[in-house]
């Protein structure tokens, strides 16, 4: 991991095509904003975490056939 350290309206550059800039310092609350294109998702870990597991669970999903739906339907 790299740590960096940086003051209020200090950015850090990955890449080329993000940039994360050190919006505000409140106690330690820190404001981050982030520029990056659209293409690229960003989410908070607890999120992004979320996001995994539902993603997990879906490719875990039993497969159900045409002829089962409709057996449930009648």
């Amino acid at each position: 991991m790299l740590v960096l350290t940086r003051k209020k309206d200090q950015s850090i550059v990955i890449n080329d095509n993000i940039e994360i800039t050190i919006l505000d310092i409140q106690g330690d609350q820190v404001r981050v904003g982030i520029s990056a294109p659209r293409s690229i998702s960003i989410h908070r870990k607890e999120v992004y975490l979320e996001i995994q597991e539902e993603n997990r669970k879906a490719a875990e999903a039993r497969k159900i056939s045409l002829e089962d739906i409709l057996k449930k339907v009648d």
